[in-house]
């Protein structure tokens, strides 16, 4: 999102002066906007499921292997604790904090590009008309690049969870799944990463996006109109519900994909061979809600963060979150 840039940025510049520079006199969403969204996305995505990879432990477990983790979210906690120790809920965190920077970058940023490309094809009130379907495929779009990058990371960190001998962190991760598969090896979960995060993500910023709006209406009010402390509010609140729904959305995949990592899952053959033979063997009911309790708190509370953190990071820089507006309130 940087490379039409009206001021060129010079490579020795810090990092920190680059995202605080002011966007020209005049231009509110250049290039400059979409580095820091971008810049926020990763910083709001990396913090929330890094701080949430205890949860995310038992969850996969509970995935994995319900049988033996049959005991809830907090009976998980306690049963992982007590057989490998309390650091064993920190598996999978370098790979989780370095992906989903990388997939916060691309996903955030690309959804603001999106939007605001979007709004200014249309115009102003055909894109308020039809701010529902930008947010879907802005989303969409936005996810399906950040997932290239993510998938990797993401095939390391279900294998470390599901097998805690396997490696000795993220570089040794990559070098063993390299060494043993392949570069196909690491996207033996790209069909189920796509599944589950491209709708998960569709509807994260369309619930958001649209609850956000009814919240505002309730008060009579508008982002520009509200407090910064106002505004952080509704982020969060908006924030919890997208995350419940994006949730149960993309739940079955969300099995899928933590199963099909799992060495040996679904036997031999294609991708989708595996899969179809462990969604058979798992059952659809099963597919739909073991590990469901546990997701939601985990995904609502991550959604929640992710904006919070997002409007807070932009704020920081400098730079007014986009939102869409009717030009007949104006």
């Amino acid at each position: 999102f940087v490379a039409q840039s009206p001021h060129p940025i010079s490579k020795m510049a810090p990092l920190g002066s680059v995202l605080l520079a002011p966007s020209p006199a005049g231009k509110t969403y250049d290039s400059m906007y979409f580095l820091k969204g971008a810049a926020a996305g990763g910083i709001c995505c990396s913090i929330t499921h890094g701080a949430l990879t205890p949860v995310d432990v038992v969850k996969t477990r509970v995935q994995l292997d319900p049988v033996k983790y049959n005991r809830g979210l907090v009976g998980g906690f306690k049963q992982i604790i007590g057989e490998e120790g309390a650091m064993a809920l920190t598996t999978g965190l370098g790979a989780t904090v370095v992906g989903y920077f990388i997939q916060g970058w691309f996903k955030f940023g690309g959804v603001e590009y999106f939007k605001i490309a979007a709004v200014d094809a249309l115009g102003e009130e055909k894109a308020w008309e039809m701010k529902t379907p930008i947010y879907l495929g802005a989303a969409a779009g936005a996810e399906f690049i950040a997932d290239m990058f993510l998938c990797p990371l993401e095939a390391v960190r279900i294998r470390g969870v599901s097998d805690p001998t396997f490696s000795d962190g993220l570089a040794d991760g990559f070098s063993k799944i390299l060494k043993q598969e392949g570069v196909m090896g690491f996207y033996a979960g790209l069909g189920p990463i796509l599944f589950k995060q491209v709708p998960y993500t569709m509807t994260k910023f369309a619930v958001q996006g649209n609850m956000a709006d009814v919240i505002y209406n309730a008060m009579g009010s508008s982002p520009k109109q509200s407090s910064s402390s106002t505004n952080l509010g509704v982020s969060l609140l908006s924030g919890v519900i997208a995350g419940v729904a994006s949730a149960i959305i993309s739940h079955p995949a969300d099995t899928l994909l933590s199963k099909v990592n799992k060495k040996g899952a679904g036997g031999e053959g294609a991708i989708f061979t595996r899969l179809g033979r462990i969604a058979s063997e798992t059952g659809y009911m099963k597919l739909c809600t073991v590990g469901l309790l546990p997701r939601c708190v985990m995904i609502g509370t991550l959604t929640a963060g992710q904006f919070g953190i997002f409007d807070t990071v932009m704020g920081a820089l400098g730079a007014s979150k986009f939102h869409f507006t009717d030009p007949n309130e104006k």
